[in-house]
């Protein structure tokens, strides 16, 4: 989970719609630029804590992590589905929470064959519970399950396949656990680049329609904070060469950036501002998790395919 809100070192800014970006390309009285909207003390002791948490199962016992993602998965199954039921997507709430936890589980004990069977089971499943509701807004409600079901638990199952590529997952030097670490520890380096970046100097808003806020300069800052920080630490822990570090770092901002767009897309169609208020001065659990979701399944190909 990321240790900022919002993808940044204290809060992105948000609209009155509920957009955030890592920085803001809309200017105040003045032309100056709108502050961060959140609670900063507060939003930055509950990230950190987040990823004390984090480390220390990661680092020390590994079935904590698991218990981690499996409550993570189910809340953010949770928050979503009951945010598109009050956007009037007849959703299943609890049963897609259940198979959040099932796809993380079977892809932690059955890797890839774990991850893709899980994610059918779900589907099937969504269907099954689809059958006895009537043909009411079917081609509507089975698309939207089918949205959170991939989104949430079948993109987290990929930092399960990373946490567990290693000889034992408990240990940071057997490299599953540093695969984990590099990948959050790069994504917050992009979300705080392209934070201050935006914040010092967002001028020209990218996304307009999705997220008014995020700034071209933004995401410039976000793609150096994360290449600069993934070459050196793909390089302290695993002795990759700089330009391919840096590549890795480049697709994590894109990827980061990507995943913050498509929650932010939702929650816009959804008339909302946050998943939930679960975590102070950071929103919902969902709210947490955009970048790092997309990015899992891009670190994932680097570590396993590109890096070796």
């Amino acid at each position: 989970m990321s240790a900022l809100p919002d993808g940044s070192p204290g809060s992105r800014p948000h609209s009155p719609s509920g957009e955030e970006g890592p920085g803001t390309a809309e200017t105040g009285p003045g032309g100056r630029r709108p502050k961060a909207g959140r609670n900063l003390p507060v939003a930055i002791g509950a990230g950190l804590g987040m990823a004390a948490v984090v480390l220390a199962s990661l680092l020390i016992q590994p079935m904590a992590f698991l218990g981690l993602a499996v409550i993570a998965i189910a809340v953010a199954c949770w928050e979503t589905g009951t945010a598109m039921r009050r956007g009037g997507k007849n959703v299943p709430v609890y049963p897609l929470a259940a198979a959040g936890v099932l796809i993380v589980v079977l892809a932690w004990f059955g890797g890839a064959t774990g991850l893709l069977l899980g994610t059918a089971v779900g589907v099937v499943a969504l269907f099954v519970w689809r059958l006895s509701e009537g043909a009411t807004d079917y081609r509507t409600d089975v698309p939207a399950a089918a949205l959170v079901l991939v989104q949430v638990p079948f993109l987290a199952g990929f930092v399960m396949l990373l946490a567990t590529s290693g000889n034992d997952a408990a240990r940071l030097i057997d490299g599953s656990a540093a695969q984990v670490l590099i990948m959050l520890f790069t994504v917050v380096l992009s979300d705080t680049g392209g934070y201050t970046a935006g914040v010092l100097f967002g001028r020209h808003q990218m996304t307009p329609t999705i997220s008014p806020k995020k700034s071209w300069e933004g995401l410039a800052g976000s793609v150096v904070a994360a290449a600069v920080g993934g070459s050196v630490t793909l390089w302290a822990f695993f002795g990759v060469s700089f330009p391919l570090g840096v590549a890795f770092g480049v697709c994590v901002a894109l990827a980061a950036t990507l995943g913050d767009l498509s929650v932010s897309l939702l929650k816009r169609d959804l008339g909302i501002k946050d998943m939930s208020n679960l975590i102070p001065g950071h929103g919902g659990v969902m709210d947490r998790l955009d970048s790092i979701l997309m990015v899992a399944p891009v670190a994932y190909v680097w570590f396993r395919y590109l890096l070796g």
